[in-house]
């Protein structure tokens, strides 16, 4: 996950930083010479994971629900499907339209309130997981990209992208010769 940072943020006097959380909730920050360049990290991220996410179509994780051991799929196509581990066979399932709320406690455990289609019913399920920060940056990731699919500009660009092979960033210019990154860990 990617976050530009604002001013309050700052761990130090440098300006034009972002961060990135990895999968394990390490934050890493990088911070460039121009604000221009932020634009073009920003992009390239978000054009990274949307590609990411078409390549891989679907992830599932081990998970714990209700003493149990389940499996939970997070499908571009599909959404959310939960299945019993030994019988394979599906609990649930919901859109990702479906989702109106989530929380996590940080450690292991998230808490989804998914919207019943016939009742309108919010329906709360909680589910355990060993690897909870992949967990959550792969929701994070499935939903950026569902977004960036709704957005013309994206989908166009996409498209430019996927006909060259790689990600376009040329609508982005920048008034420096060569980007530098510099960053800290």
């Amino acid at each position: 996950m990617c976050k530009i940072l604002k001013d309050n943020d700052l761990l130090d006097k440098r300006k034009h930083c972002f961060s990135v959380q990895t999968e394990t909730g390490e934050d890493m920050f990088f911070s460039v010479e121009l604000e221009c360049e932020l634009l073009i990290w920003e992009k390239a991220f978000q054009m990274a994971t949307f590609l990411e996410v078409e390549r891989i179509q679907c992830k599932t994780y081990a998970c714990i629900m209700e003493s149990h051991l389940m499996g939970l799929t997070i499908d571009f196509s599909m959404g959310f499907v939960c299945f019993d581990a030994a019988s394979k066979a599906v609990l649930w399932r919901y859109k990702f339209s479906q989702l109106k709320g989530s929380s996590d406690d940080g450690k292991s455990k998230i808490k989804f309130l998914f919207q019943n289609q016939d009742s309108k019913s919010i329906e709360a399920k909680e589910l355990e997981f060993s690897n909870l920060f992949a967990v959550l940056h792969c929701i994070h990731a499935f939903f950026a990209a569902k977004v960036a699919c709704l957005d013309p500009m994206f989908v166009e660009s996409q498209g430019t992208a996927t006909t060259t092979g790689i990600p376009s960033l040329s609508s982005l210019s920048c008034n420096s010769q060569t980007p530098k990154l510099k960053y800290t860990t």
